[in-house]
């Protein structure tokens, strides 16, 4: 009777996992070799089908593939960075990217999560812009001015949500009250923006982003971004990781640059993940970068001057061998 109810727990724990038997393993301690000795798979936690996070998402899991060694990749879409986190910590993901807001928030136990979670960084990667986008039509001035309207604050459980709501409260709106928000993915929102469904729309995403290339294509004439440097002062004090940034002209071929907000991005792990399997993606990251930023621009700015810089997230211990080997400023 031990015997088959052992049986059976082995089997539903395989089943919860997917089946991963060659999953990474977990932190024993030890020197990092970054050398993976076993074939090890990996899931990599993206964003929305249309945003930048997915396309260099997938451009990663090619080049882990390609590179030949142990570890082999995926890259799922997802709802992007509290959703990633979660389900980093749950296991259902290995790699995961996030809104370096939203992963400060995870670190230190607030925000949209309670207590302190176990993740690490592999490295800070490109930035986000914060880019808010209104219909001409809405007559929509300012982010004030967005009190009665249609406004999609993104995924659920997405780095754009939080800073949509942060942005909506500095301009002393009520996001649960005072606009009728959206929750909705990019591909839906720009859907929304065209057919005049939507009346603005808020993204955290880097440059160019496609599913904003093909709103300002398509509908440029009707549509317009807003610039909200104004409440940069009280983003800052929920995080002074906000700062002021611009949207070239070029990106999107619009008449001007537009001044916004920006945030880093990070990629994340679980603080316990094998640190030759952390080590290897750390340093695939950086010498498959020329090949990242075909996949997209934003991937540029991928950098080891600026890799380390990811407070309050620690580096993963594997990804700081990898970036000592790598030559990545301390």
């Amino acid at each position: 009777m031990k015997r088959v109810l052992t049986l059976v727990l082995v089997a539903a724990t395989l089943t919860a996992c997917g089946g991963r038997q060659d999953s990474a393993a977990t932190d024993t301690g030890g020197d990092v070799t970054c050398e993976v000795g076993q074939p090890t798979r990996i899931g990599i936690a993206t964003g929305n089908a249309t945003g930048v996070y997915f396309a260099l998402g997938n451009a990663y899991a090619e080049q882990i593939n390609a590179a030949g060694g142990n570890v082999q990749a995926t890259a799922a879409e997802t709802g992007a960075s509290v959703q990633n986190i979660q389900q980093l910590v749950a296991g259902t993901y290995d790699v995961a990217f996030s809104l370096a807001d939203t992963a400060a928030d995870a670190v230190e136990g607030t925000g949209g999560f309670t207590g302190g979670q176990p993740v690490a960084a592999l490295a800070r990667i490109h930035t986000n812009y914060t880019q808010v986008i209104v219909r001409k039509a809405a007559g929509i001035t300012d982010v004030a001015g967005m009190k009665g309207k249609r406004v999609s604050t993104g995924s659920p459980k997405s780095g754009t949500e939080v800073i949509a709501q942060r942005v909506l409260t500095a301009a002393g709106l009520d996001p649960a009250a005072d606009v009728s928000a959206q929750k909705l993915d990019l591909t839906k929102t720009v859907d929304g923006m065209k057919d005049g469904t939507i009346d603005a729309l808020f993204w955290s995403g880097g440059l160019p982003t496609p599913g904003i290339t093909d709103l300002l294509t398509t509908a440029g004439d009707k549509v317009e971004f807003l610039d909200i440097t104004p409440l940069l002062p009280e983003m800052q004090k929920v995080n002074q990781v906000y700062q002021e940034g611009t949207i070239p002209a070029a990106s999107y071929k619009t008449a001007a640059d537009v001044k916004t907000i920006v945030v880093p991005n990070f990629l994340l792990v679980r603080e316990d993940l094998d640190p030759d399997v952390a080590c290897v993606l750390t340093k695939t990251l950086f010498e498959r970068k020329t090949q990242l930023e075909q996949a997209n621009a934003a991937a540029k700015e991928i950098s080891l001057d600026t890799a380390r810089q990811t407070d309050p997230v620690p580096v993963h211990r594997g990804a700081t061998k990898a970036l000592d080997d790598l030559g990545a400023p301390q």
